[in-house]
């Protein structure tokens, strides 16, 4: 049931992340606080289909 998904970056839009999530348990896209390399800041990530 765990599927793989990619986290992007809000503010560059770059696509930084990779990781799993059961979408049976978790239907609404996840949103973190994650470091972008590119905006050399920690911003917040959401998933990408």
């Amino acid at each position: 049931m765990r599927e793989i998904i990619t986290i992007a970056c809000t503010v560059c839009k770059r696509k930084n992340y990779t990781s799993t999530k059961n979408k049976k348990n978790t239907k609404e896209r996840l949103e973190l606080s994650k470091f972008c390399p590119w905006c050399r800041k920690t911003t917040k990530h959401k998933e990408e289909k």
